[in-house]
């Protein structure tokens, strides 16, 4: 398989693999705009040359819309091998191309967002750690800071205070979300219009800058919804899995 890295030059033309539509899908159109700002700030997306999921983002984590103290780190945004592109040592090429990127641009070493276990759009935490990745920093209810260091003294990243307070005073839903995954243009309006319907209380805060991303009251600044100040999910919910929630 031959590795592509977007840019400037060939993102219109090139699918984004998690959302294969064309440009004028909403999806489509709203990540390759958040890709086109962040590919200024240092972002690096490398995808197999198939139609599929199969790629790897990532972004110094001074520039990470993510709320840890990584400095001097190379963050993994996402990390999608998926369907027929299983199995094949794809995942190693993407994560080897990283690697050697990220150590020469001077990087510390690699972090990435996993959980106990593996769930839905969080990085698998057994392939990682049979990597090499170590535990650096844990928050509720089930999230795990991975990270893998190039030189032994590494400093190891950790969670910004944002996370540990987790402080959400509003009632109803409240939903952070941000066009990092391409699926949020599609299904937040719908859960928008989902609530509204039901008259029910919903908020949704969308990150546009790292700043804000960086402190948010949860790790997963894609899509962390909370109900009542309490975290529900990092899933991100069709309009029918929501209804679900309030019968």
């Amino acid at each position: 398989m031959e590795i592509i890295t977007l840019s400037k030059e060939n993102l219109e033309q090139e699918h984004i693999c998690c959302a294969i539509a064309n440009n004028k899908d909403c999806q489509v159109a709203a990540k390759k705009a958040w890709l086109a700002e962040r590919l200024e700030e240092g972002l690096v997306f490398k995808k197999g040359n198939v139609r599929g999921k199969c790629f790897i983002e990532y972004i110094p984590a001074e520039k990470a819309w993510a709320p840890i103290d990584a400095a001097g780190y190379m963050y993994i945004n996402c990390f999608w091998v998926s369907g027929q592109f299983k199995g094949q040592g794809n995942s190693n090429l993407l994560l080897e191309a990283c690697i050697e990127d990220s150590r020469e641009k001077g990087k510390k070493g690699l972090v990435i967002l996993s959980s106990k276990k593996k769930l839905p759009y969080l990085s698998d935490p057994k392939y990682l750690r049979h990597k090499g990745f170590e535990l650096a920093d844990t928050a509720e209810p089930y999230y795990e800071l991975l990270y893998l260091p190039f030189i032994n003294d590494a400093d190891k990243p950790g969670f910004k205070q944002s996370v540990r307070e987790r402080k959400i005073m509003e009632p109803g839903f409240v939903l952070y979300y941000s066009h990092q995954c391409p699926f949020t243009a599609k299904y937040v309006p719908l859960i928008e219009a989902a609530a509204e319907k039901k008259g029910i209380p919903f908020q949704s805060i969308r990150f546009e800058s790292a700043k804000e991303a960086q402190n948010a009251p949860a790790p997963f600044t894609t899509y962390s919804l909370f109900y009542n100040g309490t975290f529900l999910t990092n899933e991100i919910l069709s309009e029918k899995r929501f209804e679900k929630m309030f019968g």
